[in-house]
């Protein structure tokens, strides 16, 4: 059990508020500056990236054994809660390098950590997790690209959808039915310089703009039989095994969202005058913000709680897991469009930085499982 897991979480050790405090640093000074304009331009941040490397964030997901901090699971939390707190698409560069090597940290060969798990701790190399189709988002059951054995290799044919790091990342996750009769599926890491790996549509979002989503497209994909990840036919395993555990960085994306969101109209409030007198004085207001703070406060408790027990492997992680995230999900989108309100006309605009908050806000609700989907498995855990 990590010794993180048997103290209250609230009381993070020394060296995990230096990591924190540097993260906050360099999401206030740097990426706070660059957000607007990334988000205006749907342009993907490189020098936010070599920014986050040069630092050793991208480190966080991982052990020290393969180039990591070894910090855990709560301290990448907070990372991504922080990076949030600026920019939730910079937030999203760190979730995804998490999300997209979870699979072969979790359940990859000892060959495959060692070949792939550093360049991913550098940031040197970019992950992508392919499970989402275009007619299979939230029902993997509905899941058509296919690998099928061909002597000592596989063969990948098929298109993903929804796929963060589209276009940009150096390998994708991904996961195919190898056994449709028995709707087996099973994990493949597949380098994207392969010969048949293409990119289609990359989309048009609403929120996390300056965050490429796509199309990833594999035709007649030859992958080695090195690069299946965990067991031919456990795919499902691999891919719900990786999610009880990455959508506690939506979560903390979330945390961070509603948290700068009310940080903006805390600041906006103090400085705004109507009828004479500050925004701030008014009870209404007052009350308004009050109950911003406090549940963005009660939110992040259960992300932390959360956290710890993921890492204690608790009998009860994934219900918490599913708790954090959706609690975590909506609280941003309420207290965002709260936000966006106490700007009242300068909060609809692009000129305040709160209508991004809500926009981006809003994916947190539906990526890593929707909100109901979370729904459905604290339900299925509280009723066997």
């Amino acid at each position: 059990m990590s010794e993180l897991a048997t103290i209250a979480p609230y009381l993070l050790p020394d060296e995990m508020v230096e990591l924190r405090d540097l993260v906050r640093s360099i999401a206030k000074e740097r990426v706070a500056p660059r957000a607007a304009e990334l988000d205006a331009k749907s342009e993907y941040g490189w020098d936010i990236r070599q920014l986050l490397s040069e630092n050793d964030i991208f480190g966080l997901p991982f052990d020290v054994e393969h180039g990591g901090t070894g910090t855990g699971t709560l301290m990448l939390n907070i990372a991504i809660e922080e990076l949030a707190k600026a920019d939730g698409s910079t937030a999203l560069m760190l979730m995804t390098q998490e999300l997209g090597t979870l699979p072969i940290k979790l359940f990859g060969s000892d060959e495959i950590k060692n070949r792939v798990l550093p360049d991913c701790a550098s940031g040197k190399a970019i992950p992508a997790f392919g499970l989402s189709e275009p007619g299979a988002g939230s029902d993997p059951g509905g899941m058509i690209t296919t690998a099928r054995q061909d002597g000592d290799d596989w063969i990948i044919n098929g298109t993903k959808n929804w796929i963060s790091n589209a276009g940009i990342a150096t390998f994708y996750v991904v996961f195919a039915v190898t056994d449709r009769e028995n709707r087996r599926i099973t994990a493949f890491l597949v380098e994207s310089d392969r010969e048949g790996v293409s990119v289609g549509k990359l989309e048009h979002k609403m929120g996390m703009r300056s965050s490429p989503t796509g199309m990833p497209i594999f035709d007649d994909v030859r992958v080695p039989a090195a690069n299946v990840i965990g067991e031919v036919g456990k795919g499902l395993h691999v891919a719900l095994g990786t999610l009880q555990v990455s959508r506690l960085g939506a979560a903390a994306q979330a945390v961070g969202l509603a948290q700068g969101a009310t940080d903006h109209a805390v600041a906006y409030a103090k400085e705004r005058e109507q009828f004479g007198k500050s925004l701030s004085k008014f009870q209404g207001m007052q009350w308004k913000l009050a109950d911003m703070e406090a549940k963005t406060a009660a939110a992040r408790e259960l992300l932390y709680a959360a956290c710890c027990k993921i890492e204690a492997g608790t009998p009860d992680a994934s219900r918490y897991s599913s708790m954090a995230k959706l609690i975590c999900a909506d609280t941003a989108m309420a207290v965002t469009t709260e936000a966006v309100q106490v700007f009242g006309g300068y909060g609809y605009v692009t000129e305040y930085p709160v209508e991004r908050y809500m926009r981006d806000a809003k994916l947190t609700q539906i990526y890593e499982g929707t909100s109901e989907i979370q729904r459905v498995v604290i339900s299925r855990d509280l009723l066997g």
